[in-house]
């Protein structure tokens, strides 16, 4: 990068050069401004990321990025889009903008007029946003790779904007004074500090008065326990409506963590905070919502976002739309070797399936599976397959382990009786706290989710246990989940990829199931050496495969009307000839495996070829299936 520069290291003070205050739509040239500068992938690729540089590295008020889920959205909030401020010694007064900062700030001659009539009140949303739940780590790791920012000694990283420190007068005002109505308020001990208290004993301090030290961690509130990363509050301004909970977004935006935007539990304002001028402290807010809306920005950093791009994927092969001038030129470039690299990824599924060609094709269709479109209820597209005979303990995680290295987001849940006893499956709304506390299946499109139904064991399922597999039933059957909102629920579509593992039959519906028939005697230790083999040995292309699957599920698919013909005339003759062999579910079936079959060979329509091979594999599972219920 050519030098440092400003739109990068002090972007409000490009802000603050475009504000008009004339203009309503000034902040449109602010869009415009670092849109252009970030056009090109080298600039943004400069620009750090809270998803792999620590917050400490990173320095205040400057531009980062983060790439993350919506968990929840907080009630709008306003603030001073802008406020004016007083020279002492002269008396002339400055307009500022308060857009994309949550503290007013002044040099120590001035000060904040907080009566002035051309003060002006906007609003914002603020989003609560985490790292992209299951995210597996080869995609951390490619992310981080692609990132051009160094870190630097956080010494040297402070911030070059100059703060007013603390004054103490008659009239004693923080220089740094939220805008906002969510996060006016101060702590009196705080206001009245001088200049010479590091703000390490402020923020100690107020660790300590807020129970958020280290014997009380906060709650990050990730849908899934073991996620690591930063939690982030986002601030958006503009088009509000058009995000929804549980988008993947990278929001680009100004960084702002001043300890003072951490909320004390019953503390004072003394007039310090800005939001007295716009409609006063909510003097009732509970304890809980205060703590869980304004948490310490050591560990909730604040985001005010400039720009943000609703993400279609996040897989880090592929160009980040797919719908763009350079997305199609890449996927036209891959058609040619979508058979090739299906190729390789079948010979890498029916090594983990041991040596199990057709559970390997019904494997390979489930990872490519994806809700195209939905009617009435039911949603098109999706196939849960339940694979049976998996009794190799061990058999789960094995898998998990290659199936995390090819998808972009994958979670193991094991159905244990503790499990589905006690974990939370479905978001629930905290009223005391004025939030949605996450579960389990608040997760992302297309991520894929490994039921684990050989952990059950002899036990009873409690109220929540029940609950649990209801919710997990209902997401496999309509791609849904209801969250509850406690006087009602509230249906959230899915679009998630189950697999089932289980001995015998799974107790959970599905699409298809599965028979496991093992081609070897191998061994959980004697196959991970042959897949670690077929990957170190070059013979499969694990960067070609994950090309592979996060472009088949884009692949727009159109049945012909030659073909429909052919399908139709198909299903009449085996009606005809034995009606309990072709149901109407059975000729359904056979048109979900046709598509995602034509799809996961690169065909956007079904060809002759495929319909027959279609109809061999399901006879053939048909008959795994007769023959394992004949031995039970």
């Amino acid at each position: 990068m050519p030098g440092i520069e400003d739109w990068l290291n002090c972007p409000l003070d490009i802000v603050q050069g475009l504000f008009d205050v004339t203009n309503k739509n000034w902040s449109n040239k602010v869009t415009e401004y670092f849109n252009k500068k970030l056009q090109d992938k080298d600039s943004l690729e400069w620009v750090p990321s809270l998803n792999h540089t620590s917050l400490h590295l990173l320095k205040a008020n400057t531009l980062v990025r983060f790439r993350c889920m919506i968990q929840d959205m907080y009630d709008p909030e306003f603030y001073l889009g802008a406020y004016e401020v007083v020279d002492k010694t002269s008396g002339q007064t400055t307009i500022k903008s308060g857009t994309f900062q949550d503290l007013a700030e002044c040099t120590q001659n001035q000060r904040l007029n907080l009566e002035s009539s051309r003060n002006v009140t906007l609003d914002r949303q603020t989003f609560y946003c985490v790292p992209v739940p299951a995210e597996t780590e080869w995609v951390k790791q490619a992310f981080a790779e692609n990132s051009r920012y160094q870190t630097c000694d956080p010494i040297t990283s402070q911030s070059s904007r100059v703060k007013r420190a603390l004054e103490v007068d008659d009239t004693t005002v923080s220089s740094a004074q939220p805008i906002s109505n969510q996060s006016g308020d101060h702590d009196t001990d705080v206001t009245m500090e001088t200049s010479d208290v590091s703000q390490f004993d402020k923020r100690t301090r107020r660790s300590e008065a807020t129970g958020h030290g280290s014997m009380t961690p906060v709650d990050l509130n990730f849908p899934l326990p073991e996620e690591k990363g930063p939690a982030c509050m986002v601030k958006v301004y503009d088009h509000f409506e058009s995000f929804r909970v549980n988008d993947i977004v990278e929001f680009i935006g100004v960084l702002s963590v001043d300890p003072e935007l951490a909320n004390l539990p019953g503390q004072d304002n003394n007039g310090s905070g800005l939001s007295s001028a716009i409609d006063g402290a909510d003097e009732m807010e509970g304890i809980e919502e205060q703590t869980a809306h304004s948490p310490p920005p050591s560990l909730v950093p604040r985001l005010h976002a400039v720009i943000s791009h609703k993400l279609q994927h996040i897989n880090p092969m592929l160009p980040v739309s797919l719908e763009s001038e350079e997305g199609n030129i890449f996927v036209q470039s891959m058609m040619g070797e979508l058979g090739s690299v299906r190729d390789q990824l079948r010979c890498l599924l029916q090594q983990v399936l041991f040596g199990d060609s057709l559970s390997a094709d019904y494997l390979l269709l489930n990872l490519v599976s994806s809700v195209y479109a939905r009617r009435d209820v039911v949603a098109l597209g999706k196939f849960t397959v339940n694979l049976i005979g998996c009794q190799e303990s061990g058999f789960s995680q094995m898998l998990q382990g290659l199936l995390s290295q090819l998808v972009t987001k994958f979670h193991l849940l094991p159905l244990s009786l503790q499990n589905m006893n006690s974990l939370r499956l479905t978001p629930k709304k905290d009223y005391t706290a004025n939030r949605l506390k996450s579960g389990v299946l608040q997760l992302s499109d297309r991520t894929h989710v490994l039921l684990d139904e050989t952990a059950l064991q002899p036990g009873q399922l409690d109220t929540n246990g029940v609950h649990n597999l209801a919710a997990i039933g209902n997401a496999i059957s309509w791609q849904k989940v209801d969250y509850d909102f406690e006087f009602h629920k509230t249906e959230f579509k899915t679009n998630l990829v189950f697999l089932v593992t289980s001995e015998g039959k799974s107790l959970l519906p599905h699409d298809c199931q599965v028979v496991l028939q093992p081609k070897t005697s191998l061994n959980i230790a004697d196959v991970q050496r042959g897949i670690h083999q077929l990957i170190s040995s070059g013979s499969v292309n694990l960067t070609r495969i994950r090309t592979y699957l996060g472009i088949i599920p884009f692949i727009q698919y159109n049945l012909t009307e030659e073909m429909s013909k052919i399908v139709e005339q198909d299903f009449v003759e085996a009606r005809k000839s034995d009606p309990s062999q072709m149901t109407q579910e059975d000729f359904h079936s056979l048109l979900i495996v046709a598509r995602l079959l034509s799809v996961s060979m690169g065909h956007k329509s079904l060809t002759r070829d495929i319909w027959e091979r279609t109809k061999r594999m399901e006879q053939e599972r048909k008959i795994r299936l007769k023959n394992a219920s004949s031995q039970q």
